[in-house]
């Protein structure tokens, strides 16, 4: 009983009647936070369940071109020019993961040749031999924010031991979430436009 009566008198006890009244209070409050945070983390589990639920084992490129840690710097730097790619893995004889020579170890080299007679030519000496690595668990947000924290155009995926079992690209990220939208339900945004340009006119809400 929120409010008593004692017998033979019409007399309210008003305090077990105002602590009924904070005890209500007090759950619509609670009700209040409650309801305010699911409409601000809605978007973001909405966000969250429209990204593909990949890892990087399923969407990484397996069949790499590599550089041995023997070549010569001129003779890795041609190979990026003929296939024309921005920079490759090193590995060793075991396919380990020894570093990445790229465009920016080139600029290194061009540097460390105006500077100096007789730069080394050796290819260890100018690869980034602790650049950013994920392996195949590594969940595709979690990709995503690699690249935007290590400002990196490919990451390599390592198994045990350091073991080279692929690599994923900037656009190989692109890649997926375009074929992912392509599989979708279009989206509404604020703006009247939809998330799904990609589908034909006629599949799209009216």
């Amino acid at each position: 009983m929120v409010g008593s009566v004692s017998p033979g008198k019409d007399k309210v006890d008003w305090n077990l009647l105002d602590i009924g009244f904070q005890g209500a209070g007090g759950l619509i409050s609670q009700c209040r936070w409650v309801t305010c945070l699911v409409f601000c983390f809605f978007p973001l589990i909405r966000y969250m369940l429209m990204m593909p639920n990949i890892t990087a084992g399923e969407m990484m490129v397996s069949n790499l071109l590599t550089l041995s840690p023997e070549m010569d710097v001129l003779a890795a730097l041609d190979v990026l020019l003929k296939h024309r790619i921005s920079g490759a893995p090193v590995v060793d004889a075991d396919d380990r993961f020894l570093g990445t020579f790229s465009e920016k170890s080139c600029v290194r080299f061009v540097v460390d040749t105006a500077y100096e007679q007789m730069p080394s030519s050796n290819l260890m000496s100018f690869v980034d031999t602790d650049p950013p690595t994920i392996d195949v668990n590594t969940s595709f947000l979690t990709i995503a924010q690699t690249f935007l924290d290590a400002s990196c155009r490919r990451l390599p995926v390592l198994g045990e031991n350091r073991r080279l079992l692929g690599q994923i690209s900037r656009r190989d990220l692109m890649r997926e979430v375009r074929c992912y939208l392509k599989q979708t339900e279009p989206v509404a945004t604020g703006s009247g436009l939809y998330l799904s340009a990609i589908f034909a006119s006629g599949d799209r809400p009216v």
